[in-house]
């Protein structure tokens, strides 16, 4: 089983990267049926990621980085070394996929996926706003395409 899921605020321009490839991938899936893939739009609830990849062999994040690289930069990151375990804290809103990545290792352990990849986009722009920059959207377009491959060959 491959889980594909999107992460981000569709209110803050490019920090809804993630979810939007989610949004073309899930219309992708509905035209090309692929009984072993899943994917989902978890937005910015961290906590959804750790229940949703359970059971998955092969799971893949997209979200948006703001690291001072240049707009529109794609890394691809092995999830290993994204995990991050939380710092003690009563909101769940700081429960982010990193730390969902660890927790949920922690506690699903063997039923969690052992093949996490995540793509991240460098974002242009994250103020309040609806549409993607130009730069963003491009790269968004080489992600979808790369990731509507790894679909292609999952064919479990």
């Amino acid at each position: 089983m491959l889980t594909i899921i999107g992460c981000g605020n569709l209110n803050r321009s490019d920090d809804a990267v993630g979810v939007i490839i989610a949004q073309r991938l899930q219309k992708y899936l509905a035209e090309n049926p692929h009984p072993h893939v899943r994917v989902y739009d978890c937005g910015t609830a961290g906590m959804e990621v750790m229940f949703q990849a359970r059971g998955s062999k092969q799971l893949v994040i997209i979200d948006a980085s703001s690291t001072g690289s240049e707009p529109g930069a794609v890394f691809k990151v092995p999830g290993k070394e994204l995990e991050a375990l939380p710092e003690p804290s009563y909101n769940l809103h700081d429960f982010r996929w990193d730390n969902a990545l660890a927790a949920g290792r922690k506690i699903f352990q063997n039923d969690f996926p052992e093949d996490v990849t995540v793509y991240l986009i460098e974002a242009a722009n994250l103020d309040l706003g609806l549409e993607l920059s130009l730069v963003v959207k491009y790269s968004a377009d080489l992600v979808f395409e790369e990731v509507a491959a790894l679909i292609s060959q999952n064919n479990e």
